[in-house]
């Protein structure tokens, strides 16, 4: 299919100034059609490693790969034109140094046309997220919930319930913002300390399952739509498409088992 770009794309510095101003809307995007609908109403589209869990029912995002993020993110930028669209770097791409990093971003942007990259962790992830953005490459954060690092934390359980664990989410939000991502994503924590974080770095923080205080907010658009069969507690389900499919892949069964579909207008006549 043929996808009409007609929008000015947004920038990341056009997004990084959004700090204390109006709120960026944000939804996750793994295809062209999801892209095209999403887009207009969205400031960033973030091709997720999430889809390791929607698209590929994986139990974690632990197997994604380089390949499979590439595939996905191409498909994104090709089906929108408006919003920033930023990539996830899928675990093991990137832990090991600045190098591995930069050699992962780079071929990820080279082959998707996404304009950022995305990745886990605070003050232990400072340095490879100085060394991309020194070379050309702007870069989310991601702190709080890490879902890459979910064996390390036990599950996907917030993070800052207790405030003697605020120092340490503190500290990673501050040397994100320091060593130049121009926004960070901040999952899962609690209400009070996500509004903290936000108060203390001079970059937007993009919240999901964190506060309204947040400078945006992001959602996986499956669970926000009703795909999904069960979503986290801070999803606000906007739509029950899963329903809408479910009733109509059983209208399409039906038609067809009593040979009502397709009827004579459905089908092609025979030239004479």
């Amino acid at each position: 299919m043929s996808v009409q770009k007609t929008a000015v794309r947004l920038t990341v510095p056009s997004l990084r100034a959004r700090k204390d101003g109006d709120p960026i809307v944000s939804l996750t995007a793994y295809d062209v059609e999801t892209a095209r609908l999403a887009d207009p109403h969205c400031d960033m589209l973030l091709v997720g490693d999430s889809l390791g869990m929607v698209v590929y029912g994986l139990p974690s995002t632990l197997a994604v790969t380089l390949d499979m993020m590439a595939a996905h993110g191409a498909a994104v930028v090709r089906g929108s034109s408006h919003a920033v669209v930023g990539i996830d770097m899928p675990f093991g791409s990137y832990e090991q140094g600045p190098g591995q990093a930069f050699e992962s971003a780079a071929w990820l942007m080279a082959q998707t046309g996404a304009q950022a990259v995305k990745l886990e962790g605070g003050v232990a992830m400072a340095e490879t997220i100085r060394f991309l953005v020194r070379r050309g490459i702007p870069v989310i954060g991601h702190v709080g919930l890490t879902p890459q690092a979910v064996n390390v934390l036990g599950g996907f359980r917030v993070q800052g319930r207790s405030r003697d664990g605020w120092p340490a989410i503190e500290a990673d939000a501050k040397a994100v913002a320091e060593a130049g991502a121009f926004s960070i994503v901040v999952e899962g924590v609690s209400e009070p300390l996500a509004r903290r974080l936000t108060e203390i770095v001079d970059v937007p923080t993009i919240g999901i399952g964190a506060s309204a205080g947040c400078d945006g907010q992001i959602l996986v658009t499956e669970d926000m739509l009703g795909l999904t069969a069960k979503a986290p507690k801070f999803v606000r389900r906007f739509a029950g498409i899963g329903k809408s499919m479910d009733e109509a892949f059983a209208a399409y069964a039906q038609a067809v088992r009593d040979r009502t579909f397709p009827a004579l207008e459905e089908t092609y006549a025979e030239t004479e």
